[in-house]
C-alpha cells in the first residue's frame, strides 16, 4: 500500500539535480540504428512530495514527471523536442475513426446474442434511433458494454470492467506491464523487472486528496484506471489528477487484445473522465511532431501546444502545424516578435543555441558542469535573472537545513555566492526557482544533497 498520505497543505520539497543530457528514445542514428548518445536534454528535480497544485504549475511551464523524478527538456537544443499539450474536453469531438473503434469494442463486448436479445426484451423507440443514427453520446458509448450498466438478462458475450484504484504495486498489474513491454515494446526479459515497474508505473510523489468541485468529490493525485474483461487485467491507464486537467502517464495493454485499437479505447476514455470529473483539461503528455507515432495525439481535436518560451497555449492548427514542418523549434511568441518592429522586444529575446557557446545539448552539458546556469545556457522556459530578481524573494524561500526549515534569507549569510554559478547553493535555489516559477518558489521547500 501507498504510504501515508501528507495533509492538502504540505509543501512540495525538491532536490535539484541540474541540468544533463541523456539518449533519445525517439530517434537513431543513422549509421547505427541505435539511439543517438548525449543528443537531449533535460533540467531534473528529484521529489518525494509534491502538492497536487504545484505539479498542476509545473505541467503549464513543460514540467513531465517519470516516477518520483521531475524534468524540464531543453527544448531548444534537443534532437526531438518535447511539446506540452492539451486538449479542452468541453470542446471534443471524436472522430469518425475514433467512434467506429469504440462501436466494434462494444459489440465485441455484447456479443451478437445480446445485442439482438436486447432489442427484443428492451426495444429502442423510433425517436431514440433516430436521434443515436444523428448524433454520437461518447459518454453512452463509453458505458454500453460495461457490465455495471447492462440491462440483465440476457448475459453478454464478455465481461468489461472498468475501476479507478490506487496507484499501487500488485502482480496483476506487473504481470500485464510485463506482457506489454515485452511482446509490444520488444523489450528482452532482463530489461523488464518488478522494482523498475514498481518505480516507473507505481511510485508517485503526488499527495493524493479529495476536494469539491460543484458539488461533487473529486480525487487527485496518482491513480491506475484498470480494464477487466472476464476477469484478467487487459489494460492500464496511468494517471495523475491534477486541480485543472487529468494527465496520461502511460498506457499498456495485453498483447490479447491488440487488435482492438486500445489506444483510442484509452484516449476516448480519459478524455471522457477528464470532462466528468470537471478536470478541464486532458494531457496527453508529450507531443514529438518528428516521431509519426506521435503524430495520432493531434488526431484528438482541437489540441492546443504549450509555448516553451511565453507558456501560452496554440491551437495545433494551421500556422503551428506549417512552422513544426519545416522547423525543429517553435516558439510562436519568438515567430511573432522577430517579425514585429518592436526593436526593444527584439532585443529581450533570450539565445537561441546557435547564438550562444553552447550550441549542442553536450555542450551545454558540459557548461553547466563547469558551473555555467540555466540562466548562461538560456534554456527556454527558464525565467531570466532580470524576471527572477522582479517575481521571487530568494530570502523567502525555504531550505531544509538538517532536520530544521529555514528562509534562505537567514542562511545566505553563511552560504554567499552568485546567482548564476550553479556550483553555489545560492546559484542552485536561484536556477529551480526559475525553472519552476513564481508560484511554485514560494511554496517549495528545497533540499540540497
Amino acid at each position: 500500500m501507498q504510504a501515508p498520505v501528507p495533509s492538502p497543505e504540505s509543501p512540495s520539497i525538491l532536490t535539484p539535480a541540474g541540468y544533463h543530457t541523456s539518449s533519445c528514445g525517439y530517434c537513431k542514428h543513422d549509421s547505427t540504428k541505435q539511439r543517438s548518445p548525449d543528443s537531449s536534454a533535460s533540467y531534473y528535480v528529484f521529489t518525494k512530495q509534491l502538492n497536487v497544485d504545484h505539479y498542476q504549475e509545473l505541467v503549464d511551464r513543460g514540467w513531465r514527471r517519470s516516477g518520483t523524478l521531475l524534468y524540464k527538456q531543453d527544448v531548444c537544443r534537443s534532437c526531438c523536442p518535447y511539446y506540452t499539450i492539451r486538449l479542452p474536453v468541453s470542446e471534443f469531438a471524436p472522430s469518425k475513426d475514433q467512434r467506429q473503434a469504440l462501436n466494434k469494442w462494444n459489440k465485441f463486448v455484447l456479443g451478437d446474442d445480446y445485442i439482438k436479445e436486447s432489442a427484443r426484451l428492451r426495444p429502442r423507440s423510433r425517436e431514440q434511433k433516430a436521434r443515436e443514427r444523428s448524433s454520437f453520446d461518447l459518454a453512452h458509448a463509453l458505458r454500453e458494454s460495461e457490465y455495471a450498466n447492462l440491462s440483465l438478462p440476457p448475459e453478454p458475450a464478455h465481461r468489461f470492467e472498468v475501476t479507478l484504484e490506487p496507484a499501487d504495486f500488485t502482480e496483476e498489474k506487473y504481470q500485464a506491464f510485463e506482457n506489454y513491454q515485452r511482446n509490444v515494446h520488444r523489450e528482452q526479459p532482463s530489461e523488464i523487472s518488478r522494482d523498475g515497474f514498481r518505480r516507473f508505473l507505481c511510485d508517485s510523489p503526488l499527495q493524493q486528496v479529495v476536494r469539491n468541485i460543484a458539488g461533487k468529490e473529486q480525487k487527485l493525485g496518482s491513480y491506475h484506471q484498470c480494464y477487466r474483461l472476464d476477469g484478467q487485467l487487459i489494460a492500464i491507464g496511468v494517471l495523475d489528477l491534477l486541480p485543472h486537467g487529468v494527465s496520461s502517464v502511460y498506457f499498456l495493454y495485453h498483447e490479447s487484445v491488440s487488435q482492438w485499437y486500445f489506444g483510442k479505447l484509452s484516449a476516448l476514455r480519459e478524455a471522457m473522465f477528464t470532462m466528468e470529473g470537471h478536470y478541464q483539461f486532458y494531457y496527453m503528455g508529450f507531443y514529438i511532431h518528428s516521431c509519426v507515432k506521435m503524430r495520432y495525439k493531434g488526431t484528438y481535436k482541437p489540441q492546443y501546444v504549450l509555448d516553451p518560451e511565453s507558456l501560452d497555449w496554440n491551437p495545433l492548427e494551421g500556422r503551428m502545424r506549417a512552422l513544426l514542418d519545416t522547423k525543429k523549434y517553435v516558439s510562436l511568441s519568438r515567430e511573432d516578435i522577430e517579425k514585429s518592429a518592436d526593436a526593444a522586444a527584439r532585443a529581450k529575446l533570450s539565445s537561441l543555441p546557435h547564438q550562444t557557446a553552447h550550441e549542442s545539448a553536450k555542450e551545454a552539458a558540459a557548461a553547466a558542469d563547469e558551473g555555467a546556469s540555466l540562466f548562461s545556457i538560456s534554456m527556454p522556459g527558464v525565467m531570466s535573472v532580470e524576471e527572477l530578481e522582479d517575481q521571487v524573494d530568494l530570502k523567502t524561500i525555504k531550505v531544509s537545513v538538517g532536520n530544521r526549515v529555514l528562509k534562505w534569507g537567514d542562511v545566505m549569510k553563511f552560504n554567499p555566492g552568485s546567482v548564476t554559478d550553479s556550483r553555489t547553493i545560492k546559484g542552485t535555489i536561484a536556477e529551480l526557482a526559475a525553472s519552476v516559477g513564481p508560484v511554485v518558489s514560494q511554496g517549495m521547500i528545497v533540499k540540497i544533497r
